[in-house]
């Protein structure tokens, strides 16, 4: 059984850091990899970042690349997104998620994610 757990949203003003964590209750390393993905209202759920849980090899969305960074501590069976130089446009829900055991599948995609948190707001406002 996987249950993801997020947490570490909140209101933060532009420019300013937040950090968000994914407690995973599988067994560590069971997971191919593991994602991050945010869903602003009325709009579709994309990818932000991810990485492979064996080697720790990154993926970032275009928009995010240099200001967020994806992490993941295989001794807690946690995933860490660091999130800097926050915007506006940051401001949506974020999921966790994770994939199965087998691999390679593509990091990016949505369809490759089996298993999916509740889910935590980023809301970035003055």
């Amino acid at each position: 059984q996987v249950h993801l757990v997020e947490s570490g949203g909140g209101l933060v003003q532009p420019g300013n850091s937040l950090t968000l964590t994914c407690r995973n209750s599988a067994r560590s390393g069971w997971n191919y990899a593991m994602g991050w993905f945010r869903q602003a209202p009325g709009k579709e759920r994309l990818f932000v970042a991810g990485l492979i849980m064996s080697d720790g090899v990154t993926y970032y969305e275009d928009s995010v690349r240099g200001r967020f960074a994806v992490s993941r501590d295989l001794a807690r069976n946690t995933l860490t997104l660091q999130m800097r130089s926050l915007k506006s446009e940051d401001t949506a829900r974020y999921f966790c998620a994770a994939t199965g055991p087998d691999g390679p599948v593509p990091v990016t995609d949505r369809g490759s994610y089996d298993y999916w948190g509740q889910g935590t707001q980023v809301t970035v406002s003055s």
